[in-house]
């Protein structure tokens, strides 16, 4: 059986797995995956500098379907998005436009006097940062900012305030029980008027700093975030199917959201019916994105092949190199409610390995399950897609299982 299989091809509906007998390992993962009912269905990428590019899938769009998912179904990426914005700011670094060490308020102006909360688990009480916001802290995530669900008053200050850039469902639009802001400059101006959970480059917190960049990466490029990352990376990539909102008649390769209650998977947001189908308030940086197995390889083969691909030249290795270092600043404390690994550094977006098995992996993960990572000296890049929300599991088993059988 072909690997490359189509999305509109019709199987029983039952648990079922393909591979290449050359991953075991990420074949066992991707059988136990759909055998265990923990999703309906996973792909998986592999590949290696200008080598060609392995799938390995298993299940359906979605339990009940007779529709198998491969290489060109669609997923909820969410904070994958966040390299590919990261990248986006590199390219831009690259160009002169902006600086890595540049305060954001060049930019945005709205953030030239900024405050930081005196004690973040108990009051909304403020004081004066002792420094700028730059690139490299939104980045990194040492800008100080929060997210919904940050710790202390903070998180509802952002739900007050309709700062909740992830969607979920209709019915569930992430937490925020205030109108979302309408544009990033809505975004921006309104997250601008917070204090933040701690001085800006004096420790690492998860954020919505990747949403915020988006918004500075608008004003230094002088067009539109969404139309920055399709002409700068969608069209000479070819990534046709990435978005912020699906076609609606590409809803058919939609996988279905889950989320695990009471020991059991309820669906929370569906294909041909997903809120992915309408147009977004904005297009997120942090966890906007809707894309395939192949065109999320794509990005990473670029990457892997030190900015170019296919014989098109799409950002200066100079410009990988740096995005995928440790660009966390000196000194920065680790110790926080969400630091992904022990031994990692964090680049444009994505945690850096600076140890062990995994170490020169770049890359993220996203709240509903999937990962992507690329590895800076081996060139070794693989990608997993499934969409079952808060599943941090198949995450760590996908770059186990890549590693024992690639290395």
């Amino acid at each position: 059986m072909s690997v490359a299989a189509s999305a509109a091809q019709l199987l029983p509906n039952r648990a079922w797995a393909r591979s290449a007998p050359r991953y075991p390992a990420i074949h066992v993962l991707v059988d136990q995956t759909i055998a265990t009912e923990a999703a309906p269905g996973v792909v998986v990428a592999v590949g290696k500098c200008s080598g060609p590019t392995r799938y390995v899938s298993g299940g359906t769009l979605a339990f009940g379907s007779s529709h198998a998912v491969d290489e060109n179904s669609l997923w909820r990426v969410y904070s994958m998005t966040k390299p590919i914005t990261g990248m986006a700011a590199m390219l831009l670094i690259a160009e002169g436009k902006l600086k890595l060490d540049q305060p954001i308020a060049d930019f945005l102006p709205a953030y030239s006097s900024i405050r930081v909360l005196t004690d973040p688990a108990k009051s909304l009480d403020a004081r004066p940062a002792t420094g700028p916001i730059t690139i490299r802290h939104l980045l990194t995530h040492t800008a100080g900012l929060g997210t919904l669900t940050s710790p202390g008053p903070l998180a509802d200050a952002y739900r007050r305030a309709g700062l909740a850039p992830s969607r979920v469902s209709r019915a569930e639009q992430d937490g925020a029980s205030a109108p979302s802001a309408s544009s990033l400059e809505m975004f921006a101006d309104r997250l601008a008027t917070l204090p933040l959970l701690s001085d800006p480059g004096a420790k690492w917190s998860y954020s919505v700093g990747l949403d915020l960049l988006g918004r500075v990466l608008e004003v230094a490029s002088g067009m539109p975030f969404d139309r920055l990352l399709e002409q700068r990376f969608f069209v000479p990539l070819k990534m046709r199917s990435s978005f912020f909102q699906v076609p609606r008649d590409q809803a058919v390769r939609l996988a279905t959201n889950y989320r695990l209650k009471n020991g059991v998977l309820e669906q929370v947001d569906g294909g041909t019916d997903s809120v992915f189908l309408d147009p977004p308030a904005y297009p997120a940086g942090g966890a906007g994105l809707v894309s395939s197995a192949h065109d999320y390889d794509r990005f990473l083969a670029m990457l892997a092949n030190h900015g170019t691909l296919d014989g098109i030249t799409v950002m200066p290795p100079s410009a990988v190199k740096l995005g995928m270092s440790n660009l966390l600043p000196p000194g920065a404390s680790m110790a926080s409610y969400y630091w992904p690994a022990s031994g990692d550094g964090f680049g444009a977006g994505g945690s850096v390995g600076l140890s062990g098995p995994g170490k020169g992996d770049y890359g993220w993960l996203g709240v509903a399950g999937s990962k992507a990572f690329v590895n800076a000296d081996s060139g070794l890049r693989a990608s997993g897609f499934i969409n079952v929300m808060d599943n941090y599991t198949f995450a760590p088993d996908l770059v186990s299982a890549v590693h024992r059988d690639i290395g």
